[in-house]
């Protein structure tokens, strides 16, 4: 349900603009990715009249843009290899301490297995200021509260930092509507667009849905996937959890229609859904 609170969003923002909204799925990680699980997307945003405009866009087709990117990065020396474990890292509380940071791009002895970061300086050019249409101006430190990122994992596979960025600019995105949990994303996506002179987006940062003991619903926290047959009852229950009128009584389309006359970004909801 917080995936389609963020889809329906997303839906009614962009068609109040008179913009396209647009249908990204992001196939990046295989070992995770469910059979059957990129169709099923596609059926549960019809079933809830969520159509898309053009075609989707797959990330799993989008390598040789991402490694572009990534070469670009690396001519720039924004790049290092990285040998550090997620043990050796999680004494200092989700900020990399810059342990490989001087080995740059090296070469490894054969067969080490290491990430890519990027990285991030003190001082000026690591304040990110997030101009949040809902929030207002949000400003962080990359260098504080993250240090240098990760845009190629150890594995091989390419981190969702780097994609989302390379193809936001290659779809035209210019605003993002997504939840609050992925508001930390958002100063590391700006930096990249720097780094790449790539256009930024605007933002929005939805609130979560969380249950009674205020922790996020999620698929890792047993939460049920929406079900299709009941739309008409889905989408009530979320257009009223954004303050907009829903009517399960009504079909999807008339909902929606109703919804977007009423529709406002700035009167959005900001503190987190409760579920009870």
């Amino acid at each position: 349900m917080g995936s389609l609170l963020a889809a329906v969003a997303g839906w009614l923002d962009a068609r109040a603009m008179g913009g396209r909204w647009l249908l990204r799925i992001e196939d990046i990680d295989p070992p995770r990715e469910q059979p059957g699980a990129a169709e099923a997307i596609r059926e549960a945003l019809l079933a809830h009249g969520l159509t898309w405009d053009g075609d989707p866009l797959y990330q799993g087709t989008r390598s040789a843009a991402y490694q572009q990117a990534l070469d670009q990065l690396a001519a720039a020396g924004m790049l290092f290899r990285c040998t550090c474990t997620r043990r050796e890292l999680r004494s200092h509380g989700g900020v990399y301490p810059g342990t490989c940071r001087e080995r740059g791009m090296e070469p490894l002895p054969n067969g080490t297995s290491h990430a890519l970061r990027v990285r991030i300086p003190d001082g000026a050019a690591a304040r990110i200021r997030v101009l949040d249409r809902l929030r207002g101006e949000i400003e962080f430190d990359l260098a504080a509260e993250q240090g240098d990122f990760i845009v190629r994992r150890r594995d091989g596979l390419w981190a969702y930092q780097l994609a989302v960025v390379v193809d936001d600019a290659e779809q035209g995105v210019t605003d993002v509507v997504r939840g609050i949990d992925l508001l930390d994303s958002t100063p590391r996506q700006i930096y990249l667009q720097r780094l790449l002179s790539l256009p930024t987006p605007r933002y929005l940062h939805l609130p979560v849905l969380v249950d009674a003991r205020g922790d996020k619903l999620s698929k890792q926290a047993g939460a049920h996937p929406i079900d299709p047959a009941r739309a008409r009852v889905n989408l009530a229950r979320v257009l009223r959890w954004l303050e907009l009128p829903g009517d399960p009584a009504l079909a999807v389309e008339r909902q929606l229609a109703t919804a977007l006359t009423a529709y406002r970004a700035e009167s959005l909801p900001r503190g987190p859904i409760r579920i009870m």
